[in-house]
């Protein structure tokens, strides 16, 4: 009889519950853990090039399916390979597992030169996870397993890393001969006190011009803020947070929030109550907090701790989303006094601010709609950070679901095919679109095998300036024009196409862009685009580096 060990107790815990589909590198740290999986047929071993690729692989999984990600990784060197995409995971609030092995027991943090063995790679992990655990005997496995699950998925959701020390993993135990003793606990959610709701019901009820920010601490609660909206209300989102409500309800103004946006940010000054819900508010959408919004802000989130974190306001509510919102609709529905025409107001508004802001993209202006109408409604867009990306692609281009809506929110460059390539493997059969820059394109370009050998459904699109494009920007409003560090050599993108064994193409004009797009989504596996934006033009800088640079300009010329 085969016996059953710890590794394999590891594969049917992530079956059982639903993490079928598990990300990583086998290594002589975690083969009684890869094993456990060979072992199970309904399970889908994605082999990675590298531990940063797979734990990113893990968190767009995630996104895109709203089940849990898994990475499993070798231990020491591999551990810390992973710790890019659980940093990720973490400013995204996404729930990954990472699970990795460690050196054995009687060797373990003794200094003693094991393979692998790196000084507290448990602290390591819990410096950038929500929480991080080792298993320490094997019959405290399933235990510290089913704590980790419920941790990752309890909300504000994150990473969380489990230790599995090799020899633990070896063991042999005693199957679990009841079911459930593998499930892991279902988190609580947190119901606000009726109190707090009442008071953001009177204060709702009082207001005449009132607004929703979400973000995507309310991803779960699309249909109460929609709700809202048909009572009247306007909305706006986080970059994170678009696709609560589809972008194209005319009372959303997506992520045309403000920044760069001056229709916007005079339309908040006629804002007498906006409703901030799950989201931080953060520096990097708000110029570290400095744009002004609607001086009567209220908050509803499900952390107590981000009370006033960011923007002062006026009332906080700890709670769910979704729970929240529900409570406060039912207090107020039917009852508010919104002033007649404000949802006109916001859909004239919406329209101005997206052309005004079209209007600054130079060549480029007509490749939102160009793509939107080229790719499926449903598709997952999916971005790295890149000019294209922080300009039309976050404001822009219109995404209609939460699980459609994927980018490196910690804004880390060389994320987005990775991302893109765990979100083909977790759509469930949507066309996945990654827009990249070449720079972050080169990062973890070996990736792109990893999605051939998965046939992962997804089209890469390159924006190629042969180098930095945001840093020049940066350079010449903050070093006199001087320009250093961003020219990048790099591959033939059609060659590198051919080589790795998928379609490519070479787009050179703004017209062409929209056919490449149309025969790359016909095909049914990975490809290429590469936007040659040295033959089309660069892309003019976006606020607030062109207000800088503007600036500095003049001070030269004077």
């Amino acid at each position: 009889m085969e016996k059953y060990t710890v590794g394999r107790l590891v594969a049917e815990f992530l079956e059982l519950n639903g993490a079928s589909t598990v990300f990583g590198i086998i290594s002589v740290h975690n083969i009684p853990i890869m094993d456990g999986i060979a072992q199970r047929p309904g399970m889908r071993m994605v082999m990675t090039r590298g531990e940063t690729g797979g734990s990113h692989m893990a968190d767009g999984f995630a996104r895109a399916s709203g089940r849990l990600g898994v990475i499993v990784s070798s231990t020491g060197p591999g551990a810390a390979n992973a710790v890019p995409g659980l940093v990720e995971a973490r400013f995204a609030g996404t729930p990954v597992l990472h699970i990795t092995g460690q050196s054995p027991q009687a060797v373990l943090g003794k200094g003693m030169g094991a393979v692998h063995d790196v000084p507290d790679q448990l602290g390591m992990l819990k410096s950038v996870c929500k929480a991080a655990f080792r298993v320490s005997s094997a019959h405290e496995a399933l235990d510290v397993l089913r704590r980790a699950v419920l941790e990752a998925r309890t909300a504000p959701s994150g990473p969380v890393s489990v230790e599995i020390p090799i020899d633990i993993q070896r063991l042999a135990i005693a199957r679990p001969s009841n079911p459930d003793a593998f499930a892991a606990v279902e988190s609580v959610v947190r119901h606000p006190s009726a109190g707090d709701v009442d008071r953001l019901a009177q204060a709702l009820m009082r207001a005449r011009r009132p607004m929703i920010w979400a973000g995507a601490g309310a991803r779960h609660a699309g249909a109460e803020i929609e709700a809202f909206l048909d009572e009247g209300l306007g909305m706006v989102t986080s970059w994170a947070g678009r696709g609560v409500v589809t972008d194209d309800h005319p009372q959303n103004l997506g992520a045309l929030n403000g920044v760069g946006s001056p229709a916007v940010q005079d339309f908040y000054k006629t804002i007498d109550l906006m409703i901030v819900v799950g989201s931080r508010l953060r520096g990097h959408e708000t110029l570290d907090q400095k744009a002004p919004l609607p001086a009567n802000l209220a908050q509803i989130d499900i952390d107590p701790e981000a009370n006033g974190r960011t923007y002062a306001n006026t009332l906080f509510v700890c709670g769910d989303c979704a729970v929240t919102l529900s409570a406060l609709l039912a207090r107020v529905r039917g009852r508010l006094a919104v002033e007649p025409g404000f949802a006109a107001e916001v859909r004239r508004v919406k329209a101005e601010a997206g052309e005004a802001y079209r209007a600054t993209l130079g060549p480029y202006a007509s490749f939102p709609s160009t793509l939107r109408a080229a790719v499926p409604a449903d598709a997952v867009w999916v971005r790295d950070i890149t000019i294209s990306s922080n300009t039309w692609g976050h404001r822009l281009f219109p995404v209609h679901s939460q699980r459609d809506n994927i980018y490196p929110v910690g804004a880390g460059i060389g994320q987005g095919l990775q991302l893109g390539i765990g979100a083909a493997i977790g759509a469930g059969g949507r066309k996945v679109v990654v827009m990249t820059g070449d720079g972050g394109f080169f990062f973890n370009m070996t990736e792109l095998w990893t999605a051939v050998q998965e046939r992962a459904n997804v089209v890469v699109i390159v924006m190629n300036d042969r180098g930095y494009g945001v840093i020049r920007h940066m350079q010449d409003a903050m070093c006199e024009g001087r320009y250093s560090y961003g020219d990048l050599l790099g591959p033939d993108l059609l060659k590198l196409g051919e080589l790795a064994g998928i379609p490519a193409w070479r787009v050179s004009a703004p017209g062409d862009f929209g056919a490449a797009v149309a025969k790359a989504i016909a095909v049914d596996g990975p490809c290429l685009i590469d936007v040659d934006m040295t033959a089309i033009g660069s892309a003019p800088p976006y606020f607030p580096y062109s207000e800088m640079i503007e600036k500095a300009r003049a001070a030269r010329a004077s």
